[in-house]
This record gives structure tokens, C-alpha cells and sequence, in this order.
């Protein structure tokens, strides 16, 4: 097979490998390198590949063993550090990239179980779980393949994946809301949830605390990866908002996980340039936020298609 064969073969199935990389490992940037792999690996086996019988499992057998290594080799990744901050704590200092997980810049038209499938509360839940488990859970529950294929694609018995399957169910009961995301987005329809991300943006614009009191859920959390410190409850949180001083900020509203995210660019020097800050994902409890994830990282802006910095 040429490589122009090659592409056409695996092409259709790479946007849904990166997201079940990601699911996987919790990194877009892990995500992307699993994928290149993954590839890498198909063309190389792409000889034995029984043309009688659909590509899809094939490749994601090959990219599961991928992430399944690559989980092998480093430990799983976290949203926050175990225990809160005080109000009046600063951010600490930033711990190593690789400790957290990242945004996903997932497709304007996936669908809404696509959307369910790496919401943050989702991923960061499925890093409680050992490979094994993840893949298990992963491949019979978001993708959709039977336990016979799965127990294929990992050279195990259909026995040990339904009692993977399990145990991976219990794990994440204790570790997932009640509700999904994309339950409360349409349950508050498209129009008001973008109202109620301007008065959140306003409110922390203008370090107003009544209008924060007003959007924030009574137990909102608060992190900013890659820095340990984090906040729970709302007087803690908006507390360490006012704290924080009234820097010149200029944001650019955007989606990540399936989720409304803002972008948040920050001017330093009266006249310069509004610099790239962080990608805050926002979690919504009806019609207040219940948790923000500020990812305080340059580089993904360009993976998210956002420019640098602003005149």
C-alpha cells in the first residue's frame, strides 16, 4: 500500500484517535504524540491488516496499546492537589506541566455525547482508574465496542473486561456528578448560557463581589494548573479574586471539553500588547459557575486557534 492509500484508509478515523488519546491520557499534547505514534505504528503493520474486516478496531487497538505504554511509563495526571488553599494564599509556585491535565480543543460540530466524552469532571475521573480499566471503560462505553472486540483488542478474556468493566463503573460512580455538562447547557439553552458568561467575565472584570456572589455556586472551586494552590467554596474563591489586584485584561470567549471557556489576555506595560494568560474552562450548577480550571499556559492558545497576544 502507497502512502496516499495509507491516508485515505486511516485519514476518517484521526480525529476520533487524537480524542480517544486524550481521554486516555489527559494531555492534548500527550494526546497528539500518541496519535503520531499510533500512525506510525499502522504503517509499519499495515501488511498484516486483514482487509475483510473493518479498520476501526484495528486502529484503535494499536492506539490503546499506545496510551496503555505511554500510561506505564508516568504517573496519571490531576485537575488540583488534595487539599485547598486559604483565601489569602498566593498561587505557590508552578510544578512540572506534566502533573496536570489539559484542555481539549474539541470540533464546534461533535456531537453532544462526543462532547460528554472529555468534559474535564469525565477525564480527570477516568485518571482514577488503572489502564486497564480506563481502556475497558473507554472502549465499551464511549466507543461502543462489544466486549468480545475489546477483549481482541486486548489479548484478555471477555471474563476479565466485563469485570475491568465493573470495577471501573463503581470507581467513577464515587467520582462523577450527578449531572453532565452538557445536560446544564441544554437545560439553560444556548442564549442564556452565554449571558451568564458575560456577567461572570464582567463580575471578575471589575472585581465586583456582589455580581460574583450572584454567579458563583456556594461551593465553587477554583484552580490554576500548573500552579499547586487551589480554592474551594465561594468566600475563599472570590476573596482570592480581589486579592489578586485589577490588572488591564482583555478576554476572548472560546469552548474547550465541551464546555464555555474564556480566554484571558493580560496588558503589562500601559501601550503594549495584551499577552496570552490562561484558558479558563467553566463547569455551570444551573445557572451558576460550580467550578473554574484556569490552565495558565501560553502555548495552548494555538492549539485552541487563538492568536498569541492582542493589539
Amino acid at each position: 500500500m502507497d502512502e496516499e492509500a495509507f491516508q485515505q484508509l486511516v485519514g476518517p478515523h484521526r480525529g476520533a484517535l487524537q480524542a480517544h488519546c486524550y481521554r486516555m491520557l489527559g494531555s492534548l499534547h500527550d494526546a497528539e504524540d500518541a496519535l503520531q505514534e499510533t500512525l506510525l505504528r499502522s504503517w509499519r503493520a499495515i501488511a498484516n491488516l486483514d482487509r475483510s474486516r473493518p479498520v476501526r478496531p484495528w486502529l484503535y487497538r494499536i492506539a490503546t496499546n499506545v496510551c496503555i505504554d505511554a500510561l506505564n511509563r508516568r504517573p496519571e495526571r490531576v485537575l488540583s492537589l488534595d487539599a485547598p488553599a486559604g483565601p489569602q494564599d498566593g498561587p505557590g509556585e508552578p510544578l512540572a506541566e506534566s502533573l496536570w491535565l489539559e484542555p481539549y480543543p474539541i470540533p464546534p460540530e461533535a456531537g453532544v455525547e462526543e462532547r460528554e466524552s472529555v468534559e474535564l469532571a469525565f477525564v480527570a475521573a477516568l485518571q482514577h482508574l488503572n489502564p486497564a480499566q480506563r481502556a475497558v471503560l473507554i472502549m465499551r462505553e464511549v466507543l461502543g465496542f462489544s466486549a468480545r472486540e475489546v477483549s481482541e483488542q486486548l489479548d484478555t478474556s471477555t471474563a476479565a473486561v466485563n469485570s475491568s468493566l465493573q470495577r471501573a463503573r463503581k470507581t467513577l460512580a464515587t467520582a462523577l456528578p450527578d449531572r453532565t455538562q452538557q445536560a446544564t447547557l441544554r437545560a439553560v439553552g444556548d442564549s442564556r448560557m452565554r449571558e451568564l458568561v458575560e456577567r461572570y467575565v464582567h463580575a471578575w472584570e471589575r472585581r465586583d463581589v456582589p455580581a460574583l456572589v450572584a454567579i458563583l455556586a456556594e461551593e465553587v472551586t477554583f484552580a490554576m494548573p500548573p500552579y499547586p494552590h487551589w480554592w474551594r467554596g465561594r468566600e475563599d474563591v472570590i476573596a482570592f479574586i480581589v486579592q489578586t489586584g485589577l490588572p488591564d485584561l482583555r478576554t476572548v470567549r472560546t469552548e474547550a471539553n465541551g464546555q464555555p471557556a474564556v480566554a484571558w489576555y493580560v496588558r503589562e506595560t500601559p501601550g503594549g500588547p495584551y499577552i496570552a494568560r490562561s484558558i479558563e474552562v467553566l463547569s455551570f450548577d444551573g445557572e451558576r459557575v460550580s467550578a473554574i480550571v484556569a490552565f495558565v499556559s501560553t502555548p495552548l492558545f494555538a492549539r485552541f486557534g487563538l492568536p498569541p497576544e492582542l493589539a
